[in-house]
């Protein structure tokens, strides 16, 4: 018997982004676990804990790339 509270959660490896400070970081390939439906992502706590060390972290990125931004006028 489904519901409306079925959900189908798959794992996927997915690009995260947090802006911080002003800056947008990205970090490719993080493990996480995805609603097909919605589309919305779902990280383990000891995911969430690699996100932000590697984030304060300051190494080196492997790759730098440019982001255009835009204002959203009505």
């Amino acid at each position: 018997m489904t519901s409306d509270w079925d959900e189908t959660l798959v794992e996927q490896t997915v690009t995260y982004s947090l802006e911080m400070d002003g800056k947008l970081f990205l970090i490719e390939n993080v493990p996480a676990r995805v609603n097909v439906e919605t589309g919305e992502q779902f990280f383990s706590p000891s995911t969430v804990e690699s996100l932000q060390q590697i984030i304060l972290s300051k190494k080196k990125p492997v790759r730098v790339i440019e982001t255009p931004v835009y204002n959203f006028a009505s």
